[in-house]
């Protein structure tokens, strides 16, 4: 009976295990999701800031970022904050680009 007992609780214990795993993956696609939109939302910034001659980035405002994340997730903020904000800074364009797009109607 005792050896009973102790695979059932085995298999209990796979299922918890596969149901979470499960809950993980549907908050990684949420989180997959929202960073998409926050980097559309910064690429939108991003141009309408460079389109009326102001700078791609503001550090004041990545130092906010920064420390919002720091507040919300402690240490271990920092580094995600950072991978985030790298991510939504997208690629930035060489002279040339900028050449190219400033030269259009």
């Amino acid at each position: 009976m005792e050896r009973n007992s102790t695979m059932n609780d085995h298999i209990d214990v796979k299922d918890r295990i596969e149901g979470d795993r499960r809950a993980i993956d549907g908050l990684d696609a949420r989180i997959i999701e929202l960073l998409a939109q926050r980097s559309h939302i910064s690429d939108r910034i991003q141009k309408n800031r460079i389109g009326s001659g102001g700078p791609r980035t503001v550090l004041a405002r990545e130092a906010e970022v920064l420390s919002r994340y720091q507040d919300g997730l402690g240490p271990k903020g920092t580094p995600i904050a950072m991978s985030v904000l790298r991510l939504c800074r997208g690629v930035v364009p060489t002279d040339a680009q900028l050449t190219l797009t400033q030269d259009r109607p």
